[in-house]
């Protein structure tokens, strides 16, 4: 009998996962680099207040988010050039979805060389979607209860039954 530690099963499910999403989208999409998002944020975008180009640039950012600790740091620039536009639309947005209270840019600013790249934090962005993260979770455990009531609890067998008599038979 083996033991497997916590440690290892996590790494077990996020290959199994990685293989899964290489047959979907292929190795090399894969290997080239990839972005987990919590689906309800595209799902909720729009309650949120959050515009496409909003989305866009914090997609942008989460492919830098490669753990919770390493914040993304990517410079206005480079997100703009990206995606298409302007410094200073990802600059306005940017400043918009922190005013919202989504996303706290940390300043890195260095005297003599001026200054780095922002750090970027979505704790305000996760506190945000949460509650609609938690009602969703809600829905489906509702939804299973419900399929479990549906299906009946003893399923029938089928099996081969041979007529007893020639009469039975069907010409």
């Amino acid at each position: 009998m083996t033991t497997e530690k916590p440690k290892e099963k996590e790494e077990k499910v996020v290959l199994t996962t990685l293989r899964q999403n290489e047959e979907k989208w292929t190795k090399t999409l894969m290997e080239s680099g990839w972005v987990a998002l919590p689906s309800i944020i595209l799902e909720k975008q729009q309650a949120l207040g959050l515009t496409a180009m909003d989305i866009n640039i914090l997609l942008y950012l989460f492919t830098y988010w490669w753990t919770a600790d390493n914040k993304p740091r990517p410079a206005k620039s480079t997100i703009a050039e990206a995606i298409g536009v302007s410094p200073r639309t990802v600059q306005r947005r940017i400043a918009a979805m922190e005013q919202a209270g989504f996303i706290r840019r940390e300043q890195r600013r260095i005297s003599k060389e001026g200054s780095k790249p922002n750090l970027y934090h979505f704790d305000g962005l996760i506190k945000e979607i949460t509650p609609f993260a938690l009602e969703k979770i809600e829905i489906k455990k509702q939804r299973m209860e419900e399929d479990k009531k549906r299906l009946p609890k003893k399923r029938a067998t089928l099996r081969i039954v041979s007529p007893s008599s020639d009469e039975d038979r069907l010409i």
